[in-house]
This record gives structure tokens, C-alpha cells and sequence, in this order.
């Protein structure tokens, strides 16, 4: 792809493009795209364009613009994150029946937890994560997890900071973070009160697929709530994600 006047490849152009959208900024203009990817508003409004061409973007009748279901369905075919999604969904559908809080699944993407899938009871307590929405790796549950058994140079790399405080007890500290890390591996689990919201408590656990750490499955609870049955079924639905990965290749 032909570079810019800055460097950057229309590749990278079109990323930026792309990363303006949100799980709460869903529909915006061609000129809101431009003011938030810095890109001149002549190259926004082209990139807009083409992309909406190639059903990447969508327009409507107010002219906003949003993701293209064309790009939902590239971004699907042969994915890993779907076949893990599959794989997942039962079980995470049967933990959920015992929460009756929140049940999620994780992924670690460019040092933060990407939730891939999120299950939810109409009464439950807070929770702001998002399908397909980020948080930074140090803070969730699922983070915690996903940087426990990462590999090593991205963990030395997050541990270098800085680390930003989601709530009054997101662990900020790189002494206390490490030996956090560590505990995580040693016993297979975390229980994180309060680093997401200061009400729930996030109990996590690492997903395997030929040994390796793919995901983490989690859930949210109320800040009081008794987490030992839940570490179990946890536990038990991630041995039982693993053998459907094995299975299924």
C-alpha cells in the first residue's frame, strides 16, 4: 500500500479509520472519523468511501456512518476466536445457570483483555465490560489471568508501566503485581475484589488449548458473594472447554 505524506501505509490509514469506532461510538460522521484519526478531511472522506463500497462501512439515512456487516463476516470466517467462542458458549451458558450474575470469556489482544462473549442475568450486579470491548490487562480478572501465563517479555513490558488505576484497588504497583502474577499461576485462579468496580469481585480462570493459555473465563459477582463454588465451576467449564478444543480439530 502507497505511503502518505506521513508515513503512514493506507493500510494504516485505514485502521485508524477503523479504531474510531466504540462499543458505546457506534455511528459517526465522515468529518467526526477525520477529527478523531487526525487524517486530512479529503483522505477521511475517501477512506469512508471505498470502504463503504466494499460493505465495510455503513451509511444511513442521517448519513453517520457504522461497521459494515460484510467486515462481521470476514472477521468470522475461520477465526480462532469463533471456534473458541463455540467451544465456550455451553459451558459458559452452564456456569451462568449457578452465577446468575456475569460469565465472560477473554482473549489477550495487544497487552488488553479483549471480551469475546459476555452472559448476563436481567438482575445482576455491575459490570462494565462489553462484547468486543477492551479493558487494560492489569486490571480485570480476566486480564490478571491472561497476564499471569502470558509470555514473559509481554509481562516485563506491561510490569514497566505505567499501569493505570481503573478503580481505588486496581493493583498499580509493579512489586505487588508481579507477586500477584505469581500466585495467579501457582494456584490456577484469581479472585480480584474491587479492581474493576469497587461493588463486584471478579473471579477468573485460564482456558487451554494444547497446553497453551488461549482465553480466560471469568465471572462478576456481587463484592460479598462466597467465591468458592464459583472458582469450581469455573474450573470444571474450562477442563470441559479444553476437551472440546481437542476434539474438534
Amino acid at each position: 500500500m502507497a505511503n502518505s505524506r506521513s508515513g503512514d501505509s493506507m493500510t494504516e490509514r485505514i485502521v485508524r479509520v477503523l479504531d474510531t469506532f466504540t462499543s458505546e461510538r457506534t455511528m459517526q460522521t465522515a468529518s467526526e472519523i477525520a477529527r478523531r484519526t487526525g487524517l486530512p478531511s479529503s483522505t477521511a472522506h475517501r477512506i469512508v468511501g471505498e470502504l463503504i463500497e466494499q460493505g465495510l462501512l455503513e451509511r444511513d439515512e442521517e448519513n453517520r456512518v457504522r461497521l459494515g456487516l460484510r467486515l462481521w463476516e470476514l472477521a468470522l470466517r475461520g477465526s480462532s476466536a469463533l471456534r473458541l467462542r463455540q467451544a465456550a458458549l455451553p459451558h459458559m451458558e452452564h456456569v451462568q445457570t449457578l452465577v446468575r450474575e456475569h460469565t465472560q470469556l477473554a482473549v489477550l489482544e495487544h497487552d488488553e483483555a479483549l471480551f469475546l462473549e459476555r452472559l448476563s442475568h436481567p438482575d445482576a450486579g455491575a459490570n462494565i465490560t462489553r462484547v468486543a470491548g477492551r479493558l487494560p490487562v492489569h486490571a480485570s480478572s480476566s486480564g490478571l489471568v491472561l497476564l499471569a501465563f502470558a509470555d514473559p517479555a509481554l509481562r516485563e513490558r506491561v510490569l514497566a508501566g505505567p499501569l493505570r488505576a481503573v478503580s481505588r484497588e486496581t493493583v498499580t504497583d509493579a512489586v505487588a503485581l508481579r507477586a500477584l502474577l505469581i500466585t495467579i499461576r501457582r494456584r490456577g485462579f484469581v479472585v480480584a475484589p474491587g479492581s474493576i468496580e469497587q461493588v463486584s469481585t471478579g473471579v477468573a480462570v485460564p482456558v487451554r488449548d494444547r497446553g497453551e493459555v488461549v482465553a480466560a473465563l471469568s465471572a462478576v459477582l456481587p463484592r460479598e458473594a462466597p467465591t468458592e463454588p464459583v472458582i469450581a465451576a469455573l474450573l470444571d467449564a474450562a477442563a470441559a472447554i479444553e476437551e472440546d478444543l481437542r476434539t474438534s480439530r
